[in-house]
């Protein structure tokens, strides 16, 4: 096999093992539904598959129900629940559609009555109901995107912007039980930030949300400055919690499939939270302390980098690592960097991902492309196009951060 299709063996098995099914299924054993009603909310870009997921193991037992995941991220009907296709990363109208639909479906609930909340990352853009006016509420979420934010530092602001987040959801949702099932996108699996917590108590402040309003310079209305200032949840008493997977499993399940290709996999760390570009380049320098390896070596890593934008073009965090490692690579041998959004989704693109090895820096100088141009534009995808690096996967059913491995063949 080649370095490529070794690459894609990981991507695929990775993301397989990732899949919430089982997850889903196991957690809804461990539930016990009081005696009334039980109403079915699942929001994020895995909420087609962990709505499939539920239904199939407790279908009988589910009144109704609203699923609202990405475009293009449902694969059919299930049973009688609604679903819908909204916006990410920037929330459309037919996220906040969406939103009212799921409010509607759990208003007026006994104490006897249950909800079944099924949670992925996305779910920040896709569940919403702005306390600030709609356009504000998007202009917000493109400044947060395009400063560099993180996904901690933007739901800490978003939660307070929104009356479904921050805990403000499972509050509605009284004096109903809410059962909370998280699939994990954020490193560290802080359950109040995960889609920024509709159902968990907020451990953020409003000093901290005035802070990162203050460093990033945001532009902000009057009511928008005001409601930073207004503090969120801190106690829950209708909630229970199960987490079903993390970034951690991915990795896991990367290494097991390098090994069967015969690589010795070595973990490097499932928090990478850093510039999308420092992360290629720091891996580049271990492909080159090890080239004189005698063994083939994996080299495995997840998390979730971010892209400060300085230019015009278009890509993704992966796609940017990718293209980060090309120029250290370009002096290896049998060496590449791939990088892939668990989800199927990077950046505003329809490529999960990319993939370089040695031969991607002159490739792209015989196209008259310049890698360091090419990084400033924020123009990873199409350099990545021209060179058949580009991650294709499509919408997978999951979304538990990031993968990112170097590979050393010998």
């Amino acid at each position: 096999m080649t370095l490529r299709q070794d690459a894609d063996k990981i991507i695929k098995d990775a993301l397989y093992a990732a899949l919430p099914d089982t997850a889903v299924k196991k957690a809804l054993k461990e539930i016990k539904f009081s005696k009334g009603k039980v109403l079915l909310v699942s929001v994020g870009k895995a909420a087609w598959q962990m709505a499939k997921a539920a239904w199939d193991e407790a279908g009988n037992r589910i009144d109704g129900g609203v699923v609202i995941t990405k475009y293009d991220h449902s694969k059919g009907a299930i049973g009688n629940l609604e679903i819908f296709e909204a916006g990410h990363p920037v929330s459309d109208a037919n996220s906040y559609r969406a939103t009212e639909k799921a409010i509607e479906c759990v208003s007026n609930l006994s104490k006897d009555d249950n909800v079944l909340l099924l949670i992925s990352g996305g779910g920040s853009a896709l569940f919403e109901k702005p306390l600030v006016d709609e356009t504000e509420n998007q202009f917000i979420t493109k400044q947060l995107l395009k400063c560099g934010a993180s996904i901690v530092e933007m739901n800490t602001l978003r939660k307070r912007l929104s009356a479904v987040k921050g805990g403000r959801f499972a509050q509605l949702c009284v004096p109903a039980k809410v059962f909370t099932i998280v699939l994990s996108d954020i490193i560290g699996d802080p359950l109040d930030m995960i889609a920024s917590g509709p159902a968990y108590p907020d451990s953020s402040t409003c000093k901290q949300a005035v802070e990162i309003a203050t460093r990033y310079k945001l532009e902000l209305s009057d009511k928008a400055k005001e409601l930073i200032r207004t503090e969120t949840p801190k106690n829950l008493d209708n909630v229970t919690t199960y987490v079903t997977g993390s970034v951690k499993q991915l990795c896991a399940s990367a290494m097991i499939s390098a090994k069967d290709l015969g690589y010795e996999p070595v973990f490097l760390s499932a928090s990478l939270d850093c510039e999308a570009r420092d992360a290629g380049a720091f891996l580049s320098a271990i492909a080159r302390d090890h080239q004189d390896s005698k063994k083939s070596l994996a080299f495995i890593a997840g998390g979730e980098t971010v892209v400060h934008l300085t230019g015009h073009g278009l890509g993704g965090r992966n796609q940017e690592i990718a293209l980060s490692a090309a120029d250290g690579i370009a002096a290896c041998t049998d060496t590449c960097v791939f990088s892939v959004g668990s989800d199927g989704t990077d950046g505003p693109t329809d490529a999960a991902g990319g993939y370089c090895d040695q031969c991607t820096k002159e490739a792209l100088k015989g196209q008259g492309l310049d890698i360091q141009s090419v990084l400033d534009d924020n123009d990873a995808y199409h350099a990545l196009e021209k060179t058949g690096g580009l991650i294709m996967t499509g919408a997978t059913g999951t979304n538990v951060n990031d993968l990112t491995v170097l590979l050393i063949k010998r």
